[in-house]
């Protein structure tokens, strides 16, 4: 089970939302790039950047963050004799020279959100052009999805779309319940496990996470397909500690690989 500390950028600042509301946001950081350094020393092995003016923009605002904290993760992979620390990125991606760019620059996911609902033609053009390279954003509320930064619900059940992205090759889902996303009231394991049960690529929880027995649950239910979370305002405002988490994601896991 990853925890993967989720770093969103705005104005090129590092900050958390309340439920995706831009007028609810806290600074974490002036400088996302010592916050991604922050998250590696404290035992992250993989990092979730969001644009979120992007998001909001239909294009990418925070290119110049991204690229210094993609500086910071080769520095520090280095120096520590790691092969890869994989960064994932969402937040304004509609066409594939943006994709291409940013794989170019390092990324070694693109995150599709928004676009993957509402242009599935390049959804799957971006499978097709970029394989093994593209995550799909699921953000729902009671089983329908929403899109444009959440502020638009649209009809359709995530478990149909989930079902048609993962034919079209998608690598994993992140899944997002937005009724819980920055109010740390625990995630939504039933709906997660429901949505892991439905495809066999794996899921990425997210949304709600609180602490360690947050973390707890989620082990207890991997099996299922769960590879791991988005850790958001939990770590940032010290509800959990990422490092003490992740040993004990691992010990769990390993307890579990161990009884099979």
């Amino acid at each position: 089970m990853l925890l993967i500390p989720a770093i969103d950028l705005k104005d090129g600042h590092c900050v958390r939302l309340k439920q995706g509301d831009m007028e609810l946001a806290t600074v974490f950081s002036e400088d996302p790039a010592e916050m991604a350094r922050h998250w590696l020393m404290q035992g992250a092995r993989r990092l979730h950047l969001v644009d979120l003016n992007g998001a909001f923009a239909g294009k990418p605002k925070n290119e110049g963050a991204v690229k210094s904290i993609l500086k910071v993760v080769q520095e520090f992979a280095l120096e520590n004799d790691i092969d890869e620390i994989p960064v994932q990125l969402g937040g304004g991606i509609r066409d594939l020279d943006t994709i291409e760019r940013y794989l170019d620059d390092g990324i070694s996911y693109i995150i599709i959100g928004t676009a993957a609902v509402k242009s599935p033609g390049f959804l799957h053009d971006a499978c097709g052009a970029f394989p093994g390279h593209i995550i799909v954003g699921l953000d729902a509320k009671d089983g329908k999805v929403a899109t444009d930064g959440w502020s638009k619900m649209s009809g359709h059940e995530v478990i149909d779309l989930a079902q048609k992205f993962e034919a079209y090759g998608v690598e994993s889902i992140i899944y997002t319940d937005i009724g819980r996303d920055g109010m740390m009231g625990g995630v939504n394991i039933e709906a997660t496990v429901r949505l892991a049960q439905a495809v066999r690529i794996p899921i990425i929880a997210s949304g709600g996470l609180h602490n360690i027995s947050d973390v707890e649950k989620l082990c207890e239910v991997q099996d299922e397909g769960i590879e791991g979370v988005i850790c958001g305002r939990s770590i940032y405002e010290g509800t959990l500690d990422l490092n003490s988490a992740q040993l004990r994601a691992d010990e769990l896991t390993e307890g579990s690989l161990e009884a099979e």
